[in-house]
């Protein structure tokens, strides 16, 4: 018989024994938020779960089970062979730890496959990270990674990050890049996606006597960082990271290949375009809507992001604050190292 945890229990688990955890829900579901590390095995699929939900609302609960039962019925083979294939002890949760989580161990567990049950579902997983972020408190110092639009900041940060620093990408976490054009070619993460996610590497990181992150404002696509984390990178040793325009235009390029995403170019664009000069504003709406995108991503570098950028960087003083100059990403990442051995962080 399967066993039904709690989430402290659960999270205890994660430490100490080998298992997989299996969301049930729909994929969806999955989609729009789950624990981090999970994968997904419905045990409805999208046209299932809005089929059974009419059923419960216009008919009656008996008739949904019904429905439940012969759709389960029909896929029960396969259902129970994703499980067997885990070849490890499965943590199994739905929306509230309900039918769906029940049923799913039940019949795997019938199969030989053990099964935990997560009491509360990812409801109650929620709850636990709501209360996390409302007590976070960051006691590692921040080095904090500053630079002109286009300097390769994300991928500078995510190659020290395998090389074993303890870095935070904030804006992997929120799966947005963090400017106007940030969303393009990505599906951005809701805040309960980006709370999970961000307590998940905090905890990874708990031992690390600094954080180094990218500068992010409060807001980074849908998500909002939370205030301790917000006031710990202020607070920080700021690594202002300088860099070639015509390397920062060619990395802007490779990130976003606007040739694959036209339109949106120009939506973005039309968001920011009243904050430009007028006649320099024509002329990047000109070079976007002639696919001449070397040309509209050097004007918008040099008369939209990079004054921003000035404005911003004269906001700290100068006892916390690195310069670094860079050729390229390389030079870059090992400039960033030599700065990264020669910095004395303290903890809070």
């Amino acid at each position: 018989m399967f066993q039904d945890i709690t989430i402290e229990k659960l999270l205890d688990l994660k430490d100490k024994k080998d298992f997989t955890l299996v969301d049930v829900r729909s994929p969806a579901e999955f989609a729009e938020n789950t624990i981090p590390g999970s994968i997904n095995i419905p045990l409805f699929n999208n046209k299932e779960r809005a089929e059974i939900g009419t059923i419960y609302k216009q008919v009656s609960v008996d008739a949904a089970k019904a429905r439940g039962v012969e759709i389960v019925s029909a896929k029960l083979p396969e259902f129970v062979r994703a499980f067997q294939e885990l070849s490890r002890d499965v943590v199994v949760f739905c929306w509230r730890g309900g039918m769906r989580s029940k049923t799913s161990a039940t019949l795997i567990d019938l199969m030989g496959v053990h099964a935990f049950r997560l009491q509360g579902g990812i409801r109650s997983y929620r709850q636990w990270t709501v209360s996390q972020i409302e007590s976070l408190e960051i006691k590692q110092e921040a080095i904090v990674l500053n630079g002109y639009t286009g300097s390769n900041k994300t991928k500078i940060l995510l190659r020290l990050a395998s090389e074993g620093y303890p870095v935070i990408d904030l804006e992997g976490l929120a799966n947005h890049r963090g400017s106007i054009f940030g969303q393009i070619g990505k599906h951005a993460h809701n805040q309960k996606t980006f709370d999970s996610l961000l307590i998940h590497h905090l905890e990874k990181l708990k031992g690390s006597s600094y954080l180094l992150m990218e500068a992010e404002s409060k807001r980074i696509g849908k998500v909002v960082i939370p205030e301790p984390l917000l006031k710990r990178k202020e607070a920080g040793i700021q690594i202002f990271l300088h860099m070639p325009i015509e390397e920062r235009v060619k990395h802007i390029l490779e990130d976003y290949e606007p040739w694959e995403h036209h339109q949106e170019c120009l939506e973005a664009f039309q968001l920011i375009k009243r904050r430009i000069h007028t006649p320099i504003a024509a002329s990047i709406e000109y070079h976007l809507i002639n696919k001449s995108y070397e040309q509209a991503v050097y004007l918008l570098l040099e008369y939209y992001y990079d004054p921003l950028y000035e404005r911003k960087a004269k906001l700290y003083g100068e006892e916390r604050t690195i310069i670094l100059t860079a050729q390229n990403t390389e030079t870059a990442v090992l400039a960033i190292k030599n700065a990264l051995a020669k910095i004395a962080v303290k903890s809070y």
